[in-house]
């Protein structure tokens, strides 16, 4: 069995209407610094978003989450943010927001590889499961 490292994770909410609290899931943030690993895996559900709140604007929504996992990446295009460490990315972007796009608490768990466990999170938290 291979060895087990420790990581924390964050779920990526979209709220369109803070005042009301809803809000739908829309990514998982996941560092592991064993492994020298941060990503993010995000996905817009835009029939549910507009459920919650007919006039967000959906391309100002996309654009914030798809940012996420650039900064994860470290990409030149994601601005100041991603020329930080790892750990420094990872509690910025998990730092609370009281705007439209938020994450939960910060969890942590055990998993043989950082990319499989963000699979799985991202599984079980924001895909909806497409009817059989």
């Amino acid at each position: 069995m291979p060895a087990l490292s420790s990581f924390d994770y964050a779920t990526v909410r979209v709220v369109p209407r803070v005042e009301r609290g809803e809000f739908i899931n829309a990514g998982v943030i996941l560092f592991c610094l064993e492994k020298d690993f941060l990503a993010a895996r995000v996905e817009l559900n835009e029939p549910r978003l507009l459920a919650l709140w007919p006039a967000t604007d959906v391309d100002l929504v996309r654009q914030h989450l798809q940012a996420i996992p650039r900064i994860c990446a470290g990409s030149p295009d994601a601005g100041p943010i991603a020329r930080l460490s790892l750990r420094e990315r990872f509690h910025w972007l998990v730092a609370p927001r009281s705007t439209m796009v938020q994450v939960s608490p910060v969890h942590a768990g055990l998993c043989p590889t950082p990319e499989l466990a963000l699979d799985e999170l991202f599984r079980q938290m924001v895909a909806v499961p497409q009817p059989q």
